[in-house]
């Protein structure tokens, strides 16, 4: 049952990943409607926008495809032989693995934040 659980858990982290990335390939990023905060500086700017875009479209792929590499491993288990249980330091490497993916796809909409600034006051005080 807990293969189940991990398996869905992945497939969803990587359906999500897709979508996001897809935003940023279509050049939504900055688009209110697709549901992206970013800062004026990035909406105003049109190569902040095209770099924001960029960054999302790169990094959400990655998790996309982090992501399926316990799809498929959790797949042929489950398709082979269901019946075996997960031990504990297989749930805990499942666990950082799956922190790591949030990480990666996480990532461009942190640095989106950061964007604005560093067009704007760079050492302003110092």
């Amino acid at each position: 049952m807990a293969h189940l659980f991990i398996f869905g858990c992945f497939l969803l982290l990587g359906v999500v990943s897709s979508l996001a990335a897809r935003i940023g390939y279509r050049g939504a990023v900055c688009d209110r409607s697709a549901g992206y905060e970013v800062p004026a500086e990035v909406k105003s700017d049109p190569a902040l926008r095209g770099r924001a875009n960029s960054l999302v479209a790169f990094w959400c792929t990655g998790a996309a495809m982090l992501s399926l590499a316990p799809v498929v491993a959790l797949g042929s288990v489950i398709l082979g032989d269901g019946d075996t249980s997960v031990s504990t330091w297989a749930l805990v490497v499942f666990a950082a693995y799956g922190l790591v993916v949030v990480m990666v796809g996480a990532y461009p909409f942190e640095k989106i934040k950061h964007l604005g600034e560093s067009t704007g006051h760079r050492g302003a005080g110092r």
